[in-house]
C-alpha cells in the first residue's frame, strides 16, 4: 500500500463504500473507535444525508427516513495513515471511492451540491410525500367538490401536494387540481 500520510491535504470530506444496509452501524463504530482512540480532533464529522418522505397509502400517512446515498457514509477528516486504517477497520466499509486504494476528497463544488458544510442536523432533512399512485392511474376524490368521482392521474407537482386529475363529469372529462391527501387510488 502507497504511503497515505503523503495525501493529507487537511481535514477534507471522504465518502466510504458500504455494504448495504450497513451505514448507521458504521457510523456508530466509527464514533466508538473516535472516542476510545482520541481521534476527535482527526475525524471530526460523519454523516448519511437522508430525506424524510411521507408514504401516503388510502388515508394513512407516514414519516420514514431514506437514505440519499445508499452504502456511502461521508466523513470530514485528516487523511494520513492512523485515520485510514480506524475507518478502513471498521466492520462493513468496503474501501473509500476513488482509484484504487487512493481516497480522494470531495471537491468544493461536490461538498456545497451535497449541503454537507454548515447544515444542522434540524436542517439535514427534508420532507417530501411519497404518493401511492402515479400519473396514469385511476383515482377516486375522497374529498371536497368532487367527492365520489373518479379520475385518471394527468399531472403531480414537484413538491407531490397538488394533482391534476382528469375527473369524468357527465358527458365529458373536465381537468380538475386537487390536493394530493384528497385522492385514494381507485382498487386500493
Amino acid at each position: 500500500m502507497s504511503n497515505i500520510n503523503e495525501m493529507n491535504v487537511g481535514l477534507k470530506w471522504y465518502v466510504a463504500h458500504t455494504y448495504s444496509g450497513y451505514e448507521n452501524k458504521v457510523k456508530t463504530s466509527l464514533e466508538k473507535v473516535i472516542e476510545n482512540r482520541g481521534l476527535g480532533d482527526l475525524i471530526c464529522d460523519i454523516r448519511i444525508p437522508v430525506e424524510i418522505v411521507i408514504e401516503k397509502k388510502g388515508d394513512v400517512e407516514k414519516e420514514v427516513e431514506v437514505k440519499l446515498f445508499p452504502s456511502y457514509v461521508y466523513i470530514k477528516m485528516v487523511m494520513n495513515d492512523e485515520t485510514w486504517h480506524a475507518v478502513r477497520n471498521i466492520q462493513g466499509v468496503t474501501g473509500f471511492v476513488g482509484p484504487g486504494s487512493r481516497p480522494t476528497p470531495l471537491s468544493d463544488e461536490e461538498v456545497r451540491a451535497l449541503s454537507l458544510e454548515g447544515v444542522t442536523d434540524a436542517e439535514e432533512t427534508e420532507h417530501r410525500i411519497s404518493l401511492d399512485f402515479a400519473i396514469g392511474d385511476s383515482v377516486i376524490v375522497s374529498a371536497g367538490l368532487f367527492e365520489g368521482y373518479n379520475g385518471v392521474v394527468q399531472a403531480i407537482s414537484d413538491d407531490r401536494t397538488m394533482v391534476t386529475v382528469l375527473v369524468k363529469k357527465g358527458r365529458r372529462d373536465m381537468p380538475v387540481e386537487l390536493e394530493a391527501s384528497c385522492l385514494t387510488r381507485e382498487n386500493a
